[in-house]
């Protein structure tokens, strides 16, 4: 039997702006995890998650007709990571076989409720690592993020892929995605081997020494949010204010340029300054599209943080789920803590994750 995992993620700076290509984020993969195992099968096979089973499929209609968005539910990620990557090894004349493949997730609350953790990505990763294993295909960690990224692409087009590349990495990383409509170019004409051979254009992960005295504090408002519909809803109002919405997108490349500064020069109170302008930066794009991203439960989070000496925003796509704050090693947090638990905020006891590298990009 194989066993393997992959950790959830938090985005720290640079959301919306990186799903444009060459515009970076700082992303933190966390101590919960996805798990899969898989075992040999005979005849037929199986795909089991209770976690999953019972999550509601989202609708809506174009024309008239009933649409599915199944960019929410983890197991059509498990579906396509499976195609991928055993299309990947019948190119290679590996003989497919049965499996049981089952899914267990820490990246969920204990009554099913989201917290933003990435669990599509995490899934998607977690996956293609136990097929990689089990099929004995010797992919490098790079090749796994590029399989997994396909996965996700066929199943969500609006997303970074950050998620990815965080949990196929771990620890603190700065992140900018490839050129996505380059890629769909590419796989029309070319096989997934061909395809993981390639430079993609655009494409840059590299991981940040953390800070002695930094500290990262997570705190959930209870609320999930859903990152893809969130996105369409940025996507289609920038449209009518494209002027407003690139200089955002240069804004906030500014910033979590200086941020990744702040990490390789050991300062905490730089990455904190460009936490506040993140935050701002945010605002902005809320007030440019109309879209809510700081809700008033992240918004007392961060307020709450700020009476603490922490810097603080919310984290990814917003409209609920996770806030973070960056703190001095040196504070505090337990007044913190108390005044989030007040405000019927719940602090989550998560730790970044850390695993050992395999390719240097």
């Amino acid at each position: 039997m194989v066993e393997v995992s992959a950790p959830g993620k938090l985005y720290i700076a640079g959301e919306y702006a990186v799903v444009e290509t060459g515009h970076p984020a700082i992303i933190v993969a966390v101590d919960q995890f996805v798990t899969v195992t898989v075992e040999a099968a005979r005849k037929v096979g199986s795909i089991q998650s209770a976690q999953y089973s019972e999550m509601p499929v989202r609708w809506t209609r174009r024309k008239g007709e009933l649409v599915l968005d199944i960019r929410e539910n983890p197991f059509h990620y498990i579906l396509a990571a499976i195609r991928l990557t055993e299309k990947y090894a019948q190119e290679k004349n590996i003989l497919l076989s049965f499996y049981d493949l089952k899914v267990t997730s820490e990246l969920d609350s204990s009554n099913g409720r989201k917290y933003g953790l990435g669990s599509s990505g995490a899934v998607a990763v977690a996956t293609v690592r136990a097929l990689n294993q089990f099929y004995a295909l010797n992919l490098s960690q790079f090749e796994i993020f590029k399989i997994a990224a396909l996965a996700n692409l066929a199943v969500q087009d609006n997303g970074s892929c950050g998620d990815i590349a965080a949990s196929c990495y771990g620890g603190w990383i700065a992140f900018s995605t490839f050129d996505h409509q380059w890629l769909k170019e590419q796989e029309s004409s070319k096989t997934i081997s061909e395809l993981l051979a390639l430079d993609w254009p655009g494409l840059s992960i590299e991981s940040l020494h953390t800070p002695e005295d930094l500290r990262l504090l997570i705190g959930w408002t209870g609320s999930p949010a859903s990152t893809s519909d969130l996105v369409d809803q940025v996507h289609r109002s920038r449209e009518d204010k494209m002027a407003a919405y690139q200089q955002f997108l240069e804004d906030s490349t500014l910033c979590v340029n200086t941020m990744i500064q702040g990490f390789k020069e050991n300062d905490v109170a730089l990455i904190q300054e460009m936490i506040r302008k993140n935050r701002e930066l945010l605002r902005d794009l809320s007030a440019i599209t109309g879209v809510l991203i700081e809700t008033p439960a992240l918004n007392k989070l961060c307020c709450l943080a700020e009476q603490f000496e922490g810097a603080a925003k919310s984290s990814g796509a917003g409209g609920g789920d996770c806030g973070i704050v960056i703190v001095d090693q040196k504070s505090g947090i337990l007044p913190l803590m108390s005044a989030w638990e007040e405000a019927e905020i719940t602090p989550l006891p998560l730790h970044v994750y850390h695993q050992q590298k395999e390719d240097k990009l």
